[in-house]
């Protein structure tokens, strides 16, 4: 009934923390931290060492061991149990009965053969006690005061003192072993008051703090719901990030292509345009003065030269001297010309102000805008779902309500409050009793240490005996002169023997009924409860209730038919796991229907189903910006031809350096005879120097301040490129923008449902982790039964086998001992008492000197041999 009461309330406690649901998919990656269930700590430590006197128990393990090497019979043991439920009177005559009782006998066989011997010990050791005593009575058996002399008589003495010591310290021993294990039981009854003390604790503990783990359970449904309201409260940055982060994937590509331009960044051309602009600007300046310049130039170039000629068609060129002289300057003078011509170049100002046209498109701020509305997904979505969102909010409040009314319903209290006095009141009666069961247990030492102190009382007559005997024994003393002290110590083992033969049977009486008892104990209960044969044995269908298929689950569950094991129950109990599944209580009591995430899954499914969001007021790129987009591509800076600007500036001002020809022209005058002709060479010479200094030298400076300042050569290269690609890029990119903006007003509904369904598995998922962390904390950690485990290996490992089965096992073995060895130690006894007492009469010798056979004449002596005599009559 107590076990009945017990079961019951645990389930009671438990019934309320499982479920079975099973996740639809795997957890989200935001795992949620619902903390540690409040531990339990149990005191009970289910370790028993013996300390030294585990050596005698596994002796004693040894010993039955060889008399009953069997294991445990279950197959033999349900057909017995099963016939005797339903056997009458004069069934055990049938065959199969007969033939079980002897595979029975033959599974005792050990045990019976050990018995019967015990009872022979029993049954003839006080008839051959009778026997000696009345033989002894007749001056028979060893009886007469009168000891026959041997030659080997010393011998004998001392081996039967031998073998009697030996037998006496056996004996020793093994009375030794008896108290040692009387003590040893003792000792432990007196200490298990604080085992059974620390049981009740921590059942208490089991009572008290398992419904604050319920509780915790209970509570942490708010971190859930917790959660769930931080992700519906934020469903503009997660829903609406999520369909901004898929449909980011054509929309951002196309904002992106709309930037860039034939993979040149769009600031990056603006930037080059400008360089350019301004490189332009300054060769058009550049360009006027060059032109001017030239003009200039050209024109005094062509009146030196013109000078020259007149000079050169002087009537002293004529003469022979000056001829050839006069013929190779007039070759020259064709060189005396511009080279670089800027005249012919054409303008820049048109090409200018479509530049500058150019330039006052701002691009980047034009899809920057359409960035900013793709960017605003987030709030659209916040806005536009402000009254689901409520609606969802009362659905997660509305689980919180029916969870902890649930746990409201259970009558927790009352069954807590009526198992805690039950508790309280076996604790009370076990308290109340355990003196009256120390008080027995006195009486069991009590009578034991009697039992011990026989055999002790014997030892003491022989120890005595042979101490006497010994010591004062006289070699030169007949056996009719021994001492005193020698006499005593013979008495001293005839006393010895008469105490064994009176207290032997009875000590092999107690070793038999306790070796049956502790022997069959250890071998049926013991070692089968510690290898969970016993176990598996009493789950045996049908076995302890013919009705019943499992005996726990009819009990518990009140159903048979469940396959609830005692071995599964105390496993899981002994690895501290949760009552409630190790009993399947929830057969009785599931909670599948309050933590059911299937149910709580549709109504916020149906109530987040409802969310619609329209995005058509996004606009990407208007029709202004793509206006702006072609004219920027139609920009005509490729039309400039740079060539021809560049051509010019990199050729030199004149077709020859005029400093070399002025000093050519005046080394040749200085060939000619000194005259008019020499000095007006000279003079044309130092015009052309002045003109080079004056005129050239500042035209070539600004010549490489225009090569200088236009770092047209990669700009206009940049340019060319990029304003050649610009076309068909720009379509494309129109074309991509299109595309998207397409997608964002009509198949963004697409999208958003396929993310609104993964956002609600995400807050479903929550539900799920806490249905699985409840369901492992109900496994592991909630209700655990490890007192309960404790229990059964307290009353059954540590009281019945450790202690009272181990204690009565080496009690009979020492004491069995003792009761074999005093057989040989009763036989040796009697033969070396004949050497230690004082004879009546002796056997007379004759002196071996004389040649005589041995004997002494009794004439001679004056002592009465009646073997002499009766000798001699027959003789």
């Amino acid at each position: 009934m107590a076990w009945e009461l017990c079961l019951l309330l645990l389930l009671w406690l438990t019934g309320r923390t499982n479920s079975e649901v099973q996740p639809l998919y795997q957890p989200p990656s935001d795992t949620l931290d619902f903390g540690y269930v409040p531990a339990k700590t149990y005191d009970t430590s289910i370790y028993h060492e013996p300390g030294a006197i585990g050596i005698l128990f596994r002796v004693v393990h040894a010993f039955l061991y060889l008399v009953q090497p069997n294991y445990f019979p279950q197959d033999l043991i349900k057909k017995l149990a099963q016939q005797s439920l339903g056997s009458k009177r004069g069934d055990y005559e049938k065959p199969e009965n007969v033939v079980l009782t002897l595979q029975a006998a033959y599974y005792e066989i050990g045990f019976i053969v050990s018995a019967a011997l015990g009872v022979l010990f029993v049954v003839f050791v006080p008839l051959v006690g009778l026997c000696f005593c009345m033989c002894r009575c007749c001056d028979n058996c060893g009886g007469e005061m009168h000891q026959r002399q041997k030659k080997n008589a010393d011998c004998q003495r001392g081996c039967f003192a031998t073998v009697l010591f030996v037998a006496a310290l056996l004996i020793s021993v093994g009375v030794l072993f008896a108290y040692a294990a009387n003590q040893h039981l003792t000792m432990q009854v007196r200490g298990a008051k604080k085992l059974v003390n620390s049981n009740f604790k921590d059942l208490r503990t089991f009572l008290n703090d398992t419904p604050g783990q319920i509780d915790y359970l209970v509570s942490q449904y708010n971190t859930t719901k917790k959660k769930a309201l931080s992700d519906l409260n934020n469903v503009g940055s997660l829903l609406g990030s999520r369909v901004q982060e898929q449909l980011g994937k054509e929309v951002r590509p196309a904002l992106d292509a709309a930037l860039t331009m034939a993979g040149v960044k769009v600031e990056r051309a603006i930037k080059a345009i400008r360089e350019t602009k301004e490189a332009l600007e300054n060769v058009s300046v550049s360009v006027e003065v060059l032109q001017e310049g030239t003009e200039r130039l050209h024109s005094n170039l062509t009146e030196v030269k013109e000078h020259l000629i007149n000079t050169l068609n002087d009537s002293a060129c004529t003469a022979a001297q000056a001829a050839s002289t006069c013929n190779v300057i007039r070759n020259s003078l064709n060189q005396l010309d511009i080279n670089a011509n800027f005249s012919k170049l054409p303008g820049v100002n048109a090409q200018l102000a479509r530049v500058n046209e150019v330039l006052k498109i701002d691009l980047s701020s034009l899809v920057q805008k359409g960035y900013a509305a793709f960017n605003n997904t987030p709030d659209l979505v916040l806005n536009q779902t402000r009254n689901i969102l409520s609606d969802i909010k009362g659905v997660l409040e509305a689980i919180g309500s029916n969870i902890t009314a649930f746990t409201q319903m259970l009558p927790v209290q009352k069954v807590l409050a009526d198992f805690t006095i039950y508790l309280t009141q076996s604790e009370a009666y076990v308290q109340d009793h355990f003196p009256l069961v120390e008080q027995y247990d006195f009486y069991r030492w009590l009578g034991c240490l009697i039992l011990c102190c026989m055999v002790i009382l014997i030892l003491v007559f022989y120890y005595l005996g042979l101490l006497c005997g010994t010591c004062g024994y006289d070699k030169n003393a007949t056996p009719t002169t021994r001492g005193c002290i020698s006499n005593t110590g013979g008495n001293f083992l005839m006393a010895g023997v008469g105490f064994s033969f009176l207290f032997s049977w009875a000590l092999m009486l107690i070793v038999v009924v306790t070796f049956i008892t502790g022997g069959n104990v250890e071998k049926l209960v013991c070692e089968p409860f510690e290898d969970k044969t016993l176990l598996k044995f009493l789950d045996t269908p049908y076995l302890l209730n013919r009705q019943w298929k499992h005996y726990l689950s009819a009990i518990i569950l009140k159903n048979p038919d469940i396959d609830l094991t005692f071995e599964k129950v105390y496993s899981d109990c002994k690895e501290n796991k949760g009552i409630y599944p190790t009993l399947h209580l929830e057969r009785i009591f599931n909670i599948h229907e309050i933590l059911n995430v299937n149910m709580y899954a549709e109504d916020v499914s149906l109530k987040i189903k409802h969310i619609n969001v329209n995005l058509s007021s996004i606009v990407l790129l208007d029709g202004t910006g793509k206006q702006n987009l072609m004219n920027f591509s139609a920009s005509g800076i490729n039309e400039i031809n740079f060539a021809a600007y560049l051509s010019e500036i990199n050729k030199s001002v004149t077709k020859v350096d005029l400093l070399s020809f002025a000093n050519d022209l005046e080394a040749r005058a200085d060939q000619l005879p000194k005259g008019a002709l020499e000095n007006a060479l000279k003079g044309h010479a130092n015009n052309i120097r002045m003109i080079h200094n004056q005129q050239v030298v500042p035209l070539e400076q600004a010549m490489k301040y225009v090569r200088a300042r236009s770092t047209l050569n990669q700009s206009i290269r940049l340019l060319q490129k990029t304003s050649s690609e610009l076309p068909g890029k720009v379509k494309n990119v129109i074309s991509a923008v299109d595309a998207a903006q397409l997608l964002i007003n009509s198949n963004a509904s697409l999208v958003i449902i396929q993310e609104t369904k993964k956002y609600m598995d995400t807050i479903i998922g929550y539900f799920e982790q806490y249905a699985e962390w409840v369901k492992e904390s109900i496994t592991m950690e909630v209700a655990t039964c490890k007192p309960i485990a404790n229990v059964i290996d307290t009353i059954v490992d540590i009281f019945l086998c450790s202690y009272i089965t181990d204690s009565l096992n080496a009690f009979w073995f020492g004491l069995g001992g003792c009761s074999i060895f005093l057989i040989p130690a009763i036989i040796c006894a009697v033969k070396l008492a004949k050497f230690y007492r004082r004879m009546d009469t002796e056997d007379v010798y004759d002196d071996l000197e004389n040649g005589n056979n041995g004997y002494h004449k009794e004439h001679l002596y004056g002592i009465h041999n009646p073997i002499m005599a009766s000798s001699v009559e027959q003789w």
